[in-house]
């Protein structure tokens, strides 16, 4: 396929960053949202045009739909159309959920499950008048086997994975697959605030003894977009063969 575009939900930094690099590698014009920080979109923007590729930085808050449908509107007219949306824009908010804010339960659960439904609501459109694209969601270990004090993220997250099997059957008709990518530990900030003090702790419960780069997780990402082409409705663990506590 040529004129191959795709779409990348938190785009600026980690394994978004990493995601919106791989595409650009591959051949993708990418458009890519971020929330804050304008020069680390720059950045990025930059290196992808080293690339010999373009891509387009747009600013999107995807727990709100008027941001959410203004950034598709742009993305779209600039891209002319979508093969591959990556829904990757996440928060953590972790704490014990008996002393928990209301706040902290809500915003993990708009930014990661509510974000990642109104982004696919926005893209399948188009796709489904190609009859054709990829979804990917990003998922975690947490959904399946989540930490102390995980509760709004592993509800979250399981509610995309959930989302991801029921999306895969409603548009395979149209010739369009949906997957998830649930990564485990990975180097980047969000990780590395997990880590803390319980780094010994968690790499003795991983079977290869480091965290993922973030270039791995976007590596399994292409390949589902790229290679998997008899693979939807699935979730493919990238967490180093992390065991159950």
């Amino acid at each position: 396929m040529t004129n191959k575009t795709a779409v990348v939900t938190g785009g600026s930094r980690g394994i978004g960053k990493a995601l919106v690099l791989a595409l650009a590698a591959a051949g993708y014009q990418v458009a890519f949202s971020y929330v804050r920080g304008r020069e680390a979109a720059q950045s990025v923007c930059d290196e992808v045009k080293a690339l010999g590729q373009d891509a387009l930085a747009l600013a999107c808050d995807v727990r709100d739909l008027n941001s959410v449908t203004g950034f598709f509107q742009e993305a779209e007219s600039w891209l002319g159309h979508v093969d591959l949306l990556v829904n990757n824009a996440g928060i953590t908010r972790d704490g014990l959920l008996a002393t928990q804010s209301l706040e902290d339960i809500t915003e993990v659960i708009q930014t990661n499950l509510i974000g990642t439904l109104l982004c696919c609501q926005q893209a399948i459109p188009g796709m489904m008048r190609q009859r054709r694209g990829c979804i990917v969601n990003i998922s975690s270990v947490a959904a399946q086997k989540p930490g102390r004090g995980q509760s709004n993220y592993a509800a979250a997250k399981g509610g995309v994975e959930a989302l991801t099997r029921a999306l895969a059957v409603e548009l395979a008709p149209r010739n369009i697959r949906v997957n998830a990518v649930a990564p485990g530990l990975v180097e980047t900030e969000m990780s590395a605030a997990l880590m803390g003090a319980h780094a010994d702790d968690i790499n003795s419960r991983l079977l290869i003894k480091r965290c993922a780069k973030p270039a791995e997780i976007a590596a399994a990402v292409l390949y589902l977009a790229e290679q998997g082409h008899y693979l939807t409705g699935e979730v493919l663990s990238v967490n180093g063969g992390m065991k159950m506590p």
